[in-house]
Order: structure tokens, then sequence, then C-alpha cells
């Protein structure tokens, strides 16, 4: 298991001081994703507005980016 970090960029950049423990990249990517559609979710429900722009960068305990994550990515927009 390895520690991920998962850095909010968004109106106000929130650090990720405590990380969490998880076997691979792919399932941080997986754990981001979700916060992502979580938050884009919130931001619905409270502001009535979708904002793409935003994302998560998955960083390691050396503090090297490994992936972002961004918001416009996780989720399928149809009309």
């Amino acid at each position: 298991m390895a520690r991920f970090y998962f850095h909010l960029h968004d109106d106000v950049d929130q650090p990720d001081n405590e990380g969490r423990e998880l076997p691979d990249l792919e399932a941080a990517r997986e754990c981001a994703t979700r916060e992502a559609r979580n938050c884009l979710a919130e931001t619905i429900k409270k502001k009535g507005r979708l904002v793409l722009h935003r994302h998560i960068d998955i960083v390691d305990e050396r503090g090297e980016v490994l992936e972002t994550v961004r918001f416009g990515d996780t989720v399928q927009i149809e009309y």
C-alpha cells in the first residue's frame, strides 16, 4: 500500500495533509474521481452551478504530482 494525497484546486486551494493508503495509482484515480463528482454535486445543489475547470492533483509521499483529475473529465454532459 502507498499513501496518496489529494490536493483540491477550486476557488481556494485545499491541500490534503493526511492522505490515504491505497493499493495503487488506479485506486487513487478512482478515489479522486468520486471526490470530484461529489464536489460537483454539492456545488450544483448549493449554488446551482456546474464548474468544470476545477481539479484534484494526486500526489505521492515525495510531493510529486502523479496525475491530475479534472472535474470536467469525470462526468458526461448530455443535452
